[in-house]
């Protein structure tokens, strides 16, 4: 296990308690081309096979779900729309198929590097970029994955002990978590409503 990466108990979390405790904690990737980072500010909770919304609903295992049903604390990152790729925190224990969908960041370290692979019109040599055009580099699971250099590589990483990994960030309090349904999953019937999504209440980083 890396030294500064969260320990084994954090991941043992129920689901839903591990999604909001997410929030805060910084999310680091070190790759050849530099270090980037960020905290997590806003979470998704997929509890299958219970949950229409979650990949592994009804226990379906396939490829793509198969790390789902592995230990807690691993990567599982999956390519939507043919060209962008999502990290998932999984969660749950061994054979539970439960994962959590890292929605959005605050940049924190490695801020040129995420600029140049989102292909962003800012300066990456500038140090005061404005919150407005900096939130575009990570607001939304998609563009926090491209700007952390995160892909189908990473599928299956072990987050205690791999390049990719989670460390203490910042202490949320209850009062800072808002909750409501989760984005984008209308085909999931009375599972569109469920509150499982998780953000620090009025942060300028979420998503829409």
């Amino acid at each position: 296990m890396r030294v500064n990466s969260l320990p084994t108990d954090f991941y043992e979390l129920p689901t839903l308690d591990l999604a909001k405790n997410l929030l805060g904690q910084l999310l680091v990737h070190e790759t050849p081309e530099g270090l980037t980072s960020g905290y997590i500010v806003e979470t998704e909770a997929y509890i299958g096979p219970r949950d229409k919304a979650a990949h592994s609903y009804g226990g379906r295992m396939t490829p793509r779900t198969q790390v789902m049903f592995d230990h807690p604390g691993r990567a599982y990152v999956y390519q939507i729309y043919g060209m962008h790729y999502c990290l998932n925190v999984v969660s749950g224990s061994p054979g539970a198929p439960e994962a959590i969908l890292i929605r959005a960041l605050q940049p924190v370290d490695g801020i040129p590097l995420m600029i140049r692979r989102r292909n962003l019109a800012l300066d990456p040599q500038a140090n005061n970029w404005p919150v407005r055009r900096l939130r575009l580099l990570t607001n939304g699971p998609g563009k926090l994955a491209q700007a952390m250099g995160i892909d189908k590589q990473q599928y299956g990483w072990n987050l205690l002990d791999s390049p990719l990994f989670i460390q203490q960030g910042q202490r949320i309090s209850a009062e800072q978590i808002a909750s409501g349904p989760r984005i984008g999953i209308d085909y999931a019937e009375e599972a569109r409503d469920y509150p499982w999504r998780f953000w620090i209440r009025d942060h300028p980083f979420i998503s829409r």
